[in-house]
């Protein structure tokens, strides 16, 4: 009991280290990709200069992120003259906490036995071992859909209780677009259980250290290429990012549903955005790049076509596993942040019609095609 505890607390720590780290890098990264694309140098100002000498540390600009954090924890928290006080003060909450909770039922490695890395530690935890996720659920894929939809309430929450036309605009367009995209999302899932007949995201991943035709990695994107870009184009829509920014939409808006929000209330919203990114990131990975694991890998080591094998290490799988399963959702994470700074905002009535005129058909399309393929070759 008290071995599952330390594991678990051990996990979550790991968890959270990764989704603040994550949340933190990647403002660093959109300015720096921003600049490498727009042929400017980029965040290059703040910085820490060693005490008593004359030498700065820029470090690329990554201090930029570390500014950023201690200037709104430092700002003056400016409230609306009328408005709802509670719902006022929850909203940003509302918003922040179910995306870190949704990496809880996310897997981000394999099994992990504290006695096979180091022979001592079998006196505590003994041969027993576990899986690396923070909340083994068999309907993993449930929970997240569960705890994303509490983010459209946040917003909404935000808009309307700022007393503000702008806010609740913004939070009504939040509201539809969220809700829209939500549904896109879900028939795009729905293609990989039919092919995977799971809802248990750590199956899903052990399924994909398979091969198929022979020589071809099981991911679900070589099953589901169709699903995968639906499911990364509703994804970066719910979390309204351009070219799906309309609840922002600061040309027209100002700030959106967060317009009456300062210091680090309007923190929360902005770092709940890039730890959306990487929560993405870790379920684009999870659902389709298979995992943690890298082509032809299991827990074992790897099997590769032809009988061919290499067995490796307990400790060795574990951080080959991690580190790939990092490296994935950082490239992911790339590639939404290269969108955003590549595409024009459309307007709001697209972003309807976007959804539900081209990829709600789209999306029930693949999944009758895939319901039917897959009872063609169970048959």
């Amino acid at each position: 009991m008290i071995a599952d505890l330390v594991i678990s607390l051990v996990f979550i720590g790991y968890a959270i280290s990764v989704l603040m780290g994550f949340g933190t890098i990647l403002t660093w990264v959109e300015r720096k990709q921003a600049a490498v694309m727009s042929d400017r140098i980029g965040a290059n100002r703040a910085y820490i200069r060693i005490p008593g000498t004359q030498v700065k540390l820029v470090w690329l600009g990554l201090f930029h992120g570390m500014a950023d954090g201690l200037k709104m924890l430092l700002k003056e928290d400016f409230k609306p003259r009328t408005y709802d006080w509670y719902a006022y003060a929850v909203a940003p909450w509302v918003v922040f906490t179910p995306v870190l909770l949704v990496f809880a039922v996310i897997p981000f490695g394999g099994s992990l036995t504290p006695a096979r890395l180091w022979e001592p530690l079998s006196a505590f935890f003994g041969d027993k071992t576990w899986p690396m996720q923070i909340a083994t659920l068999d309907a993993g894929i449930l929970i997240v859909f569960a705890f994303s939809g509490l983010t459209i309430i946040g917003a909404m929450l935000a808009g309307w209780s700022s007393s503000n036309k702008f806010s609740l605009l913004g939070a009504l367009r939040a509201g539809s677009q969220m809700i829209s995209y939500e549904l896109v999302l879900g028939l795009t899932v729905l293609g990989l259980i039919l092919v995977y007949g799971t809802v248990n995201l750590d199956a899903m991943v052990r399924q994909q250290s398979g091969i198929v035709l022979g020589f071809l990695p099981a991911w679900g994107i070589v099953y589901q290429p169709f699903a995968a870009t639906l499911f990364l184009a509703a994804a970066i829509a719910e979390n309204k990012r351009i070219p799906f920014d309309l609840p922002e939409a600061e040309s027209e808006l100002i700030a959106g549903y967060f317009t009456e929000y300062s210091a680090m209330k309007m923190g929360l919203f902005m770092f709940a955005e890039f730890i959306e990114i990487a929560i993405i990131g870790a379920l684009f990975t999870t659902l389709f790049l298979g995992g943690y694991n890298l082509p032809y890998m299991s827990d074992a080591g790897f099997a590769f076509p032809g009988g061919a094998a290499l067995a490796l290490p307990h400790g060795a799988v574990v951080v080959t596993q991690l580190g790939t399963f990092l490296l994935k959702v950082f490239l992911v994470c790339s590639f939404q942040i290269l969108i955003r700074w590549t595409l024009p905002r459309f307007r709001y009535d697209q972003v309807l019609m976007f959804a539900w005129k081209f990829m709600f058909p789209l999306a029930l399309a693949n999944l009758c095609v895939t319901a039917v393929v897959v009872w063609a070759v169970r048959a």
